[in-house]
């Protein structure tokens, strides 16, 4: 039991890490990225979407915490 708590824990760290508000627009822009594919949307249109969106989100997050 022990060994699978610390797994558990291992993989909590690597995809939440130290802010889980980024694990969620991650997911959310993944998300969006898939609705975007089965709609028909070009795939570069997909993938830049997606940089700007998790770049606007990171930077977001990044003011957020430097105002504290």
């Amino acid at each position: 039991m022990r060994l699978l708590r610390a797994f558990g824990w291992f993989w909590w760290d690597l995809v939440i890490g130290d802010d889980w508000r980024i694990a969620a627009y991650v997911v959310l822009v993944l998300g969006a990225g898939a609705g975007l594919a089965a709609a028909g949307a070009p795939d570069p249109v997909i993938a830049l979407g997606a940089v700007v969106a998790l770049m606007t989100c990171f930077a977001g997050l990044l003011v957020r915490d430097v105002r504290r």
